[in-house]
């Protein structure tokens, strides 16, 4: 997918995920991602109320999934920016702060390698 600036998304979702986020959404108001690549559920991208992380200038933000900002801190983005990330849902409890917990499921991310153009435009836009 590409945004009308012909850049492709650093980061989008499946139905499934756009269904978790709106009842999520319901139930808390708006949220906000971080994944940090740490071990454990750093690893995994953790949603929450938005403003309850607190994010800085060693967090990159990706994009947004219906209105929901992601973010992921810089060395994880470093690893990961060749990458589009695909925000999942699996069953499975998720982090224990992940706002998705209760529900049973949990959220995933699946990656595809951006085609060698997409990744020069990324370069042009200074995003990568």
């Amino acid at each position: 997918m590409t945004t009308t600036a012909n850049l492709p998304l650093q980061v989008t979702a499946t139905p499934a995920a756009v269904a978790l986020i709106e009842a999520l959404k319901a139930k808390h108001g708006d949220l906000m991602f971080h994944q940090s690549g740490g071990c454990c559920d750093g690893s995994s991208p953790m949603c929450y109320p938005r403003g309850e992380f607190l994010v800085g200038d060693s967090d990159v933000l990706l994009g947004e999934i219906e209105g929901t900002p992601f973010y992921m801190s810089r060395p994880q983005f470093e690893y990961w920016k060749h990458t589009q990330l695909i925000l999942d849902v699996v069953p499975g409890r998720g982090g224990m702060f992940s706002l998705e917990g209760p529900e049973g499921v949990r959220f995933l991310i699946r990656s595809r390698v951006f085609q060698e153009e997409e990744i020069e435009a990324l370069r042009r836009a200074n995003r990568i």
